[in-house]
């Protein structure tokens, strides 16, 4: 009996020490593992991982763009009569508000009808004191259509409406032939073409303004492809490696005959300012078409001695870098064409830190040797 308990004494300590020996390896090979992560490690790396799922996404049409400025939105700014340039209160790229000064201008004619409104103006109020009995009704009626005309004329001249009223306030009306030309919309000042003191014609334009809030890229399809287009089409937008969300809102009915191509009008909301007019872009057309893909959100992939690749978990918290060949990004998400098969379980966030843990790793290795 003692001899057989020497014995299952013997065998315990040997299991026991056998489980002590394999826990240490473990945990050996998990400290020369960077890429060995429990739970509580993933938690405190912010490591998130998720399964790899088909989804459903539009067909899309690539094709360049040239951004335009929304035709809509832009007003040009010019003096209706002759005049010269005294001043200017706004320059190039400036953000203008509407009804804000943009340059003041001088004129011999709204100089004669600014005179003609002082004038009209006081004889009107005159008339009009004594009344409709003391008065005859012509003059009346010619007395109050004498100054409403004044009144039109300065107004058809581009005056304000408060600097007209200043000239018939009493004994504060100047002819002096100043005037200002105003913002008629809000928006930023595009180009400015003159300089003070110039003699300016009517319809030279001064100033170009545009609401830059809302910018057209006109895209360039192939005939047969433009048909598979129809108004309202989401259309994605990159430039600058950023994607911006725009809609197709016309299409051309005629060919450009250098390029043998059909225009799409697309507009884009130009978030951040993040647009400008000359600048080309790659535009994505959604048509009617979807197809099944693999898809993984952007900052799962990582880039591994140039190869696009993710993190994949795998038994006993291991993950292998895996390389894949990734297809287009559409927003947040790229398409899989090969390297992973639904349900792959991959690093979604995080994977720059699996990176890093995984080249500190490799530096240390070859330090050593």
């Amino acid at each position: 009996m003692k001899r057989l308990w020497i014995t299952a004494v013997f065998l315990a300590a040997s299991v026991a020490f056998a489980a002590e020996e394999k826990q240490q390896a473990e945990a050996e090979h998990s400290a020369e593992n960077p890429l060995i992560l429990d739970a509580a490690m993933q938690k405190q790396l912010g490591v998130v991982t998720a399964p790899v799922t088909a989804e459903a996404l539009t067909d899309e049409l690539r094709a360049p763009g040239e951004v335009k400025a929304n035709a809509y939105a832009t007003t040009l700014v010019s003096s209706r009569i002759p005049a010269q340039i005294v001043r200017r209160h706004a320059r190039l790229g400036d953000t203008v508000k509407t009804g804000e000064r943009l340059v003041t201008l001088s004129s011999v004619e709204v100089a004669e009808a600014q005179g003609a409104l002082i004038v009209a103006d006081r004889e009107w109020l005159r008339v009009k004191a004594l009344g409709a009995e003391a008065v005859s009704a012509k003059r009346y009626t010619e007395s109050q259509v004498a100054r409403d005309q004044a009144f039109a004329k300065l107004r058809a001249y581009d005056v304000r409406p408060s600097d007209i009223a200043a000239l018939t306030r009493q004994g504060s009306g100047r002819a002096n032939g100043d005037f200002a030309l105003t913002a008629p919309q809000a928006g930023r000042i595009t180009t400015d073409d003159f300089i003070v003191g110039e003699r300016v014609e009517p319809g030279k334009v001064l100033f170009t303004l545009v609401d830059e809030s809302r910018v057209w890229v006109e895209a360039q399809l192939a005939p047969d492809a433009a048909q598979r287009v129809q108004p309202g089409t989401v259309v994605r937008v990159v430039a600058h490696d950023q994607t911006l969300n725009g809609a197709v809102i016309q299409l051309s009915h005629r060919t450009t005959e250098a390029s043998r191509t059909t225009p799409v009008r697309i507009e884009v909301p130009n978030q951040g300012d993040a647009l400008h007019p000359g600048e080309f872009v790659e535009t994505f057309i959604a048509t009617r078409g979807t197809t099944n893909v693999l898809g993984v959100p952007n900052d799962a992939i990582v880039q591994l001695q140039g190869q696009p690749t993710v993190f994949k978990a795998a038994a006993n918290d291991r993950f292998e870098p895996t390389p894949i060949q990734a297809g287009e990004t559409r927003g947040a998400r790229t398409v899989i064409r090969q390297g992973l098969a639904a349900g792959d379980v991959v690093v979604v966030q995080g994977a720059y830190v699996m990176k890093a843990r995984l080249l500190k790793s490799q530096l240390g290795e070859g330090h050593g040797d």
